[in-house]
């Protein structure tokens, strides 16, 4: 049994009407709510009594006493339910079945001869002794408390099914956003899975042709690839990293690619130091930096630079992406594959975020295209949750 079950459920009667679950529970609402309830309940019993009762009496006649007995038995039933759930530790919250159905007919047994007798003595100074001894007056009662225990029961298992549907509905909720979480994650590591082995094999072939010709920048070239992988391994191994760590990553990354392409690659980057510590996702930007090698600078023969900075706006923490390559020209040359296109950034800033991150692509001028990325600046990412 779960611990949500197990809990005690506190449900209204009014509460089955959506208007009055507008506000949280708290005792005044349920006094409140209470004196409603049997202002209401008194109306079928004064139809009744003006049905089968003296002909000859004014509705107010037959109103006015049964609304004073009904506000006492509300009173003595919401009374005996706080103090039989303090007194017992909670159990007529949590009962379920006969001992339950057993406790609603003892309290509102006494609650109802309590309300007639009080009510009687109220409206017409009868001793609630005599009421009680009247012939009648004990079987009244027990139809009365049979029927408002039965409607109650009906009210419980009522909210019980709107609390099961509530709780089914937040469970679905939950699923579908970690599925889509996860989702993200994977098509994330699929992509690292594309582009890392690439990367492997031209940084060592790369090396390789170097080491004969060039050892310094052969060393260099494959220090920083060390570099590189240590960092992507840690970045793998974490559900966040701060901009700082991702700034190493994609500064080996560059650098290693600065030994291939040579004076065709410049890049610079710009976080400040109060944004060092700012966490965000792993392996966040990387993929948007090779994209713009992959699409921007590579196509272009001169090749370009690269601008990785990071700035608070308002609420939100912008860390743009900014090259100087082929940008939007559909005459460049292109480079097919490669890179993490935006519709899956910005699924996954979406399933991480919600919907206060979000991603913009910005043309350059003269040349080159800016990724700017919209983050929040008081929120982590959402970790991937466990799936039952």
């Amino acid at each position: 049994m779960t611990e949500q079950n197990c809990a005690p459920q506190r449900a209204h009667p009014l509460e089955l009407i959506p208007f009055f679950r507008r506000w949280p529970q708290a005792w005044p609402h349920d006094i409140l709510y209470t004196v409603i309830w049997s202002c209401l309940m008194a109306l079928p019993f004064t139809g009744m009594s003006m049905l089968f009762g003296p002909e000859s009496l004014p509705v107010t006649e037959h109103l006015w006493p049964i609304l004073i007995m009904s506000l006492l038995i509300g009173a003595m039933i919401h009374g005996g339910l706080v103090v039989a759930n303090h007194l017992l530790s909670g159990w007529p919250s949590r009962a379920r079945g006969l001992p339950r159905l057993l406790f609603s007919m003892t309290l509102m047994s006494i609650s109802v001869l309590f309300g007639i007798s009080v009510g009687n003595l109220i409206w017409k100074g009868v001793d609630p002794i005599k009421v009680l001894k009247h012939p009648g007056i004990l079987m009244q009662a027990l139809i009365v408390a049979a029927i408002v225990a039965f409607l109650m029961y009906l009210v419980r298992k009522a909210a019980e099914r709107r609390a099961a549907l509530a709780v089914a509905e937040a469970q679905q909720k939950e699923f579908a956003a970690a599925s889509a979480r996860m989702l993200a994650e994977a098509r994330l590591r699929a992509l690292q899975a594309q582009i890392e082995p690439h990367f492997l094999y031209n940084t060592l072939a790369n090396v390789v042709s170097l080491i004969g010709p060039q050892p310094a920048r052969a060393q260099n070239m494959l220090e920083r690839f060390i570099d590189y992988l240590r960092a992507s391994l840690a970045a793998s191994r974490s559900d966040e990293v701060t901009l700082a760590s991702e700034s190493t990553l994609i500064a080996a990354y560059l650098d290693v690619l600065a030994v291939r392409m040579g004076e065709r690659l410049r890049y610079r980057i710009d976080v400040p130091d109060e944004l060092r510590h700012f966490r965000i996702a792993p392996m966040l930007l990387q993929p948007v930096v090779e994209n713009a090698i992959a699409h921007g600078l590579e196509p272009k023969v001169e090749g370009g630079e690269i601008v990785v900075s990071a700035r608070i706006e308002g609420e939100h923490v912008a860390v743009r992406i900014s090259d100087t390559g082929a940008g939007l020209n559909e005459n460049a040359p292109r480079k097919p594959g490669g890179g993490v296109g935006l519709s899956n950034l910005r699924e996954r800033l979406r399933s991480l975020y919600g919907p206060s991150a979000k991603v913009e692509l910005l043309e350059n001028n003269p040349c080159g295209m800016t990724v700017r990325l919209m983050l929040p600046l008081n929120a982590s990412p959402t970790s991937i949750p466990s799936v039952p």
